[in-house]
């Protein structure tokens, strides 16, 4: 049966690749992100199961209007996915406060402005809000600080509401995937073990929506060796990611 989906963060990476996948599958999905053009694009290959709502998720107001746009019809939106992110590597000599306020805003508050957005509606409907952390959530990897940082407090978020939202019949998912290979991951200057192709990721983010649970890993097996991970005593843990750092003076970031 096909459902109607909100995805926002769609525009490109593993957004994108979802709509896709989605769209492929017949559900309906309405498309939103800063860049028009770009979901213009995904839209124009299923013009009956798209709606394109651009806003940018840092403002309250832009997606409050994009969702009352959605709703209006009276169409039930049974699936809202939070998908939307950005990232930079960082090391220490290039600490920044900036930067740190810039990834928190996009992909901890923007996830927030979602919840709140369509709240009240999920309360009296039920569905399903689907939230992309990452496994750089589990623990402090090397240069990733302000992005680990804001993954981490989204899982964290979504353990505290989900079971005040299953009350009212509305299942929260966290979807976590490893490395994937997008414009943001392609910013590392490091090896990135089990990194898979964005039409991959896609493929089971789709499949595990379909199967429910609290947490998806994508892919499973690099998800729950991460898991393992965080259950390393610190002493080894920090012995480790001491060992994979870049020589002073090496950018982790790729020119």
């Amino acid at each position: 049966m096909a459902k109607q989906y909100w995805l926002i963060g769609a525009s490109s990476g593993i957004g994108r690749a979802l709509a896709l996948e989605l769209l492929k599958q017949g559900h309906h999905v309405a498309l939103t992100a800063r860049r028009q053009s770009q979901l213009d694009e995904i839209a124009a290959g299923y013009p009956q199961q798209t709606r394109v709502l651009p806003a940018d998720v840092t403002v309250l107001a832009e997606l409050q209007a994009a969702f009352t746009a959605l709703t209006q019809d009276g169409r039930k939106v049974d699936s809202v996915i939070m998908n939307a992110a950005d990232y930079e590597p960082m090391r220490l000599e290039d600490f920044d406060p900036e930067l740190f306020a810039r990834l928190m805003q996009v992909n901890f508050q923007g996830v927030v402005n979602g919840i709140a957005t369509v709240r009240e509606y999920m309360q009296q409907n039920g569905g399903e809000i689907a939230i992309t952390a990452s496994v750089a959530g589990y623990r402090g990897l090397p240069y990733a600080a302000p992005y680990g940082a804001s993954k981490a407090a989204l899982i964290n978020m979504a353990e505290s509401l989900a079971p005040e939202f299953a009350r009212y019949g509305v299942a929260i998912r966290v979807i976590n995937p490893g490395f994937v290979r997008t414009a943001l991951t392609e910013k590392n200057n490091f090896a990135m073990p089990g990194r898979i192709e964005p039409e991959q990721a896609a493929a089971l983010i789709a499949k595990r929506l379909q199967r429910g649970g609290f947490e998806l890993l994508i892919p499973r097996g690099f998800g729950l060796l991460m898991k393992l991970i965080r259950l390393m005593p610190n002493r080894l843990f920090l012995a480790l990611t001491a060992k994979a750092l870049k020589p002073q003076g090496e950018s982790p970031k790729r020119d």
